[in-house]
Parts: C-alpha cells; sequence; structure tokens
C-alpha cells in the first residue's frame, strides 16, 4: 500500500519512553530532536514521546516535564548524548552517532585550546572566547561559576553572557554538562567543551567532509520526513539551497546504489 511504502524507510522510534534508557534509544533512533515542539522545526520531541501529547497540544507542567527537564541535564552529564540550544536556539538533543556529522557540517572540531584560532577567523566574538577560555582552564562550570570566572557578575555582563553562551551552544563549542544548586531557586545548569564532553566524537568530525556530513544528515532527516524537500533542509540545518539540494541528491544517490542487485543476486 503506498502509505506503507511511505513509511518504510522512516526510524522506528520507540513507542513509549519512560526511563532514561528508553530516552537515550529515542534519541539514538531519531538521530536529533527537540527537547519541547519548536514551532517550525519538523522534528521529533521527547516532551511528546514521553506524554503522548500531540505538538499542538502545548506544555503542561506536570510530573513528565519535571523528568525531562532533569534528563536534559542527565543525558549529556552521562556522556549518552549531547544536549543545547541548536535549532532555532532552542533545547536540542543530538545522538553521539550523529553528532560528528553535526560538528563536521559546522567546521566546528576543536580543541579546548582552538578558542583563539576561531576568534582570529571571526567565528566568536570576544565574550564567548572567555567563555570557552574558562571552561578550557577549570573544567564544567556551573552558570554563576562561569559568569564570575568571566567577570560577568553584573546585570550588563549577565547579558553578555547569556549572548555568548547561546553562540558557543549553537556554535556546537559547548555542550550542556549536568546541573548544580546554586541558589535557593532552580537548579543552575552546567557547561562543558564539546570536545572534552565528547572527544571521540569530536575526534571522529575531523575525519568528515562537510559534503559527507551534509549528506548523511539529509539522509536521517528524509528518514523523520519523507518526502523531505530542499527548503526544508536549509531552513533547519542554514544551508544553501544548493547545499541542500547536493546533500539530498546524494542520499537518492546512495539509495540507488544499494538498490542495485548483485552480481549473480536475483
Amino acid at each position: 500500500m503506498p502509505k506503507q511504502s511511505k513509511r518504510q524507510n522512516e526510524p522506528r522510534l520507540p513507542p513509549r519512553v519512560a526511563t532514561l534508557a528508553d530516552a537515550v534509544k529515542f534519541i539514538d533512533a531519531a538521530g536529533f530532536c527537540t527537547l519541547f515542539p519548536v514551532t517550525n522545526v519538523p522534528l521529533p520531541s521527547l516532551y511528546c514521546a514521553v506524554t503522548g501529547r500531540d505538538a499542538g497540544d502545548g506544555i503542561v507542567f506536570d510530573k513528565h516535564f519535571e523528568t525531562i527537564w532533569h534528563w536534559k541535564d542527565e543525558l549529556p552529564r552521562r556522556r549518552r548524548a549531547h544536549y543545547a540550544k541548536y535549532f532555532r536556539a532552542k533545547g536540542t538533543f543530538i545522538s553521539r552517532r550523529q553528532l560528528p556529522n553535526f560538528l563536521a557540517m559546522r567546521e566546528a572540531a576543536a580543541t579546548p585550546s582552538d578558542s583563539e584560532r576561531f576568534y582570529r577567523q571571526g567565528r566568536i566574538h570576544d565574550d564567548a572566547r572567555l567563555i570557552w577560555q574558562s571552561l578550557a582552564e577549570h573544567g564544567p562550570l556551573a552558570t554563576l561559576e562561569l559568569r564570575h570566572a568571566c567577570k560577568m557578575e553584573t546585570t550588563a555582563g549577565n547579558v553578555r553572557f547569556k549572548r555568548a553562551i547561546l553562540d558557543l551552544q549553537c556554535l556546537l563549542v559547548v555542550s550542556h554538562f549536568g546541573s548544580e544548586q546554586e541558589t535557593g531557586a532552580w537548579a543552575s545548569g552546567k557547561y562543558e567543551l564539546v570536545s572534552r564532553a565528547f572527544p571521540d566524537e569530536t575526534a571522529a568530525a575531523f575525519e568528515i567532509e562537510p559534503d559527507e556530513a551534509r549528506a548523511s544528515l539529509a539522509l536521517k532527516f528524509a528518514e523523520l520526513t519523507p518526502g523531505a524537500q530542499p527548503i526544508q533542509l536549509a531552513r533547519l540545518f542554514g544551508w544553501t539551497k544548493p547545499q541542500a539540494i547536493a546533500a539530498l541528491e546524494a542520499t537518492e544517490i546512495g539509495a540507488r546504489s544499494n538498490a542495485k542487485p548483485r552480481k549473480g543476486g536475483r
């Protein structure tokens, strides 16, 4: 039936996510997903997988919310998945398998000491460089500790910090890495350099060409969204239209190649 053929290449996402282990399986199957549903981001969300609600139902602050809010800190702390504000600067999970492709696609694979190189290339501003250098020197730091290390304790400094830490997350230089109770309010998020949180994935990214990474990500997105169009890829990943077209064409060529019967086969 047409409906079956349309869905036959879609990844098999776990039907129910109730534990941290289930969440890892869900993220690994999806490759990349959001924490909560995000407008105009056609990706599955961990929130919907846990609650069974539709993306348009809105967010309910219940026990499920508390659970996944905890998981967003625990998953990267245990190095089970990368978590940062990425797609549309919203909470995003990236599986360990797909992280090298993201890093290669963004040409963001780096060592802890690469902050000066990125700064000279104009890829980060001075505030982001200070945060990067502080994490490189001190290791994982909670928000207030990191602001103090960067001398961004004031209200104006907090504005600078929020802008810079978001830039580093969107560049895939920094990952969430647990949480810490710094005040009597909500626990503060902790941050770590991606190169130290996920060293194997970073090393793998150095061996992948950007166009190869885009093709792999396009293939995974096409599995999540059958009939994916270049404009969708361009909007989601920030690619140019020619890059999106080339990535999709590469997946189609690969699919045709894999579909060819082997010599002597039936």
